[in-house]
């Protein structure tokens, strides 16, 4: 499961419950998160300037620092008491510990600084925690050989950690009730899409606005062995158990 760092924090105790319930019922959940708004605040308070290129964090020395103390440490945390408030066993982790993601510089890294690419996934130490009755928690930062480490995009580190686990589908959870598009003068929820679909859908202005990134995240999601994202809105009761054994519940993004 990917979720923003953001939107987990604002979710109800009734979100976290229900993961509960799902591990108490033999449901082994992965969450990999991010944590751009806090990151972005962090920064601030710092007067260390935010920076993007398509969509990527500009990471020098400074930022880096920063990023890995707020994902690894603040956001990571939060995520792990909250669902240890509500009865659930998690551990959080960062994606160097264990060598849990091992990365390597993206091909712009001129441009871009410390930005990785994931290389490889400890998939044994994950199932190694979930085997404990553990749920992992990973905060999205890489690790090469020599140690040095990534500031990875968390929809690449949630892709790569499911297609490492051989998960063929991962479940995005957002503020939205998933893809929608007007039907005779009425917004409804899409229940399946493919990429083209969706290119199509942003060509035609029906995908717009803050949409937009939070789609092309989802679809970034689908390589390896991921065959389909699902995604949903987090504030609905109970929505990661109707994920998971009823659907019918959110947009299906197929690679077809």
């Amino acid at each position: 499961m990917k979720c923003g760092g953001s939107t987990l924090a604002a979710l109800p105790d009734v979100f976290f419950q229900d993961i509960r319930e799902l591990q108490e019922s033999g449901v082994e959940t992965v969450i990999v998160h991010g944590g751009g708004p806090a990151i972005n605040e962090t920064l601030g308070k710092l007067g260390i300037e935010s920076k993007f290129l398509n969509g990527l964090r500009v990471t020098d020395e400074a930022t880096l620092e920063v990023v890995e103390m707020v994902l690894a440490g603040r956001i990571n945390k939060e995520i792990v008491r909250k669902l240890q408030q509500n009865q659930a066993k998690a551990l959080g982790l960062s994606g160097t510990d264990g060598r849990l993601i091992e990365a390597e510089p993206v091909s712009n890294a001129g441009e871009l600084g410390f930005v990785g690419d994931t290389v490889g996934v400890n998939a044994e130490l994950i199932e190694g925690i979930l085997k404990l009755g553990y749920l992992p928690v990973i905060a999205p930062i890489g690790i090469d050989k020599q140690g040095q480490r990534y500031n990875i995009n968390a929809d690449t580190a949630a892709g790569a950690v499911a297609s490492g686990l051989g998960v063929e589908r991962m479940i995005v959870v957002t503020d939205v009730p998933g893809i929608m598009r007007t039907i005779d003068g009425e917004k409804k929820v899409l229940p399946q899409v493919t990429f083209e679909d969706i290119e199509e859908m942003i060509a035609s202005g029906e995908i717009y606005g803050g949409m937009i990134p939070k789609v092309r995240a989802a679809m970034s999601c689908l390589h390896g062995d991921v065959k389909e994202v699902l995604i949903v809105d987090g504030s609905v009761p109970n929505v990661l158990s109707k994920a998971v054994r009823e659907g019918g519940i959110g947009t299906r993004i197929l690679r077809g």
